[in-house]
């Protein structure tokens, strides 16, 4: 076998490795257990933790994570400026990254409107503990779901 077909096996390997490591989607989006009620969906408290977890909803994604307080955040998986990009957030850390501009937020400081007006933020997604679920209607996500 030559040098140069060797290599070439060698970087399929890596792309095939790599789909069947991350799912093979574009982003990190990963339909995990949420459960349908009603006007609602449910996502069972026990399953959330301080790494994001992304949801998809009929095309409209979103991620919660639990803040260093123990308190639950919910997040569209789209900025208020750069949801055009359709790029999303990645985690590092303690920190939500735009995948777009790279601007860093802080995991503590999520789950509210976007306070400065303009620019960056993670798209506001309502959502309310209810006994062991973290609840977000589905009116809520169908009024995100410009950004997707």
């Amino acid at each position: 076998m030559s040098k140069n077909v060797m290599i070439g096996v060698g970087i399929l390997v890596i792309v095939i490795a790599g789909f069947l490591f991350f799912g093979g989607s574009t982003g990190n989006v990963v339909r995990l257990e949420m459960i349908e009620d009603g006007a609602v969906m449910k996502i069972p408290l026990s399953g959330i933790g301080g790494s994001a977890e992304f949801y998809d909803y009929q095309g409209t994604e979103f991620f919660v994570v639990r803040a260093s307080d123990g308190s639950v955040k919910s997040a569209f998986n789209a900025c208020d400026v750069c949801y055009r990009s359709k790029k999303g957030y990645r985690q590092e850390g303690g920190d939500m990254i735009c995948n777009n501009c790279g601007n860093h937020y802080a995991i503590d400081g999520l789950g509210t409107k976007n306070l400065g007006g303009g620019g960056c933020w993670p798209g506001y997604l309502e959502s309310f503990v209810e006994g062991d679920y973290l609840v977000i209607t589905k009116s809520s996500l169908q009024a995100g779901s410009y950004r997707f």
